[in-house]
């Protein structure tokens, strides 16, 4: 136990098996449970974590999926197992040993201390960023702000982290099975902890980067998570603020997203018109400049909002 809580670390794991042995042995003494999910591995990886199993069947716990179904569902099975074995505290520690397991007290003491519910990774300001790759730097950068808007805790940096910790009552009071299978859960999660009114605090931490590669097609993954953090968004903007709950941030969103959009639109119209026929109306001009204008500061009133509400939290 650490500080009287019982920990439980999930661990997802696909075709690891170069890695999965130090994620493993390298986890804390103190930590109870070890559930580890093969995620239909065509290595070795469940082999050497059956290995391990016997070397410790009191406190390695492993789940094999007979199909890839993604790493945000072998985190589910995980959680699932954990609220069944009745653990205080839930992390998850990726099994490509890219989170240092002696960085894991720091996601657990926030929780233990009732100063957050859920505590998650953040490399974007740690003094060794530097060794992050510049295009997946960019990449967190962007998706950072993108998941501002979607979540609504505009405090948090790095999203796409997946060094986690949640308490039992926080994972208790959201739909576990929801949650979305591929690599955007963590964003997905995010939205659902606001919904919740659930307490998120970024931990800062060094970037580690082991000889993997990563899994991701960047493509098809950028299209579901695009899709997920605008689901997301209008799931809690109207859950939130919509309806009987009417707040003027909610008007002015749908106000900056019904009048930048044919702005813009009306813009491109012009330059073609341009281009085509060597003239254009001054009074769509002006008619534009207002529409982008005013959609433009509508969205910014309504992000201002919502960064001072209750809902989003430090």
């Amino acid at each position: 136990m650490y500080k009287n809580k019982k920990i439980a670390v999930v661990v997802p794991a696909y075709n690891e098996e170069k890695l999965i042995r130090k994620t493993i042995l390298t986890i804390p003494k103190y930590v109870d449970k070890i559930i580890i999910i093969d995620d239909n591995s065509v290595d070795n990886t469940l082999q050497i974590v059956k290995n391990l199993f016997k070397k410790n069947p009191s406190k390695i716990i492993i789940f094999h999926h007979k199909k890839n179904i993604g790493v945000g569902a072998a985190i589910k099975t995980g959680y699932r197992k954990a609220i069944n074995i009745n653990v205080d505290i839930v992390a998850v520690m990726a099994g490509d040993a890219q989170m240092d397991p002696f960085l894991l007290h720091n996601l657990l003491d926030p929780i233990i201390d009732e100063k957050s519910d859920y505590t998650k990774g953040n490399r974007l300001t740690h003094k060794e960023k530097i060794k992050m790759p510049k295009f997946r730097a960019f990449g967190n950068g962007l998706l950072t702000f993108l998941t501002k808007i979607s979540s609504g805790y505009w405090s948090i940096i790095d999203p796409q982290n997946g060094y986690t910790a949640i308490s039992k009552k926080a994972l208790k009071s959201i739909d576990i099975n929801d949650i979305f299978d591929g690599y955007g859960y963590p964003n997905d999660l995010l939205v659902k902890l606001n919904l919740a009114n659930l307490r998120v605090k970024d931990v800062e931490m060094p970037p580690i980067y082991e000889s993997e590669q990563s899994n991701i097609k960047i493509t098809s993954y950028s299209a579901k998570l695009i899709k997920i953090l605008i689901k997301g968004f209008f799931k809690r903007i109207w859950g939130q603020y919509g309806g009987v709950n009417f707040h003027p941030l909610f008007f002015f969103y749908m106000l900056g997203f019904l009048l930048f959009p044919i702005g813009i639109f009306m813009s491109v119209y012009i330059v073609i018109g341009r281009i085509l026929f060597g003239s254009y109306s001054i009074g769509t001009v002006i008619l534009t400049t207002l529409l982008i204008i005013l959609g433009f500061q509508s969205l910014i009133f309504a992000m201002m909002f919502d960064m001072q509400s209750k809902n989003s939290y430090k």
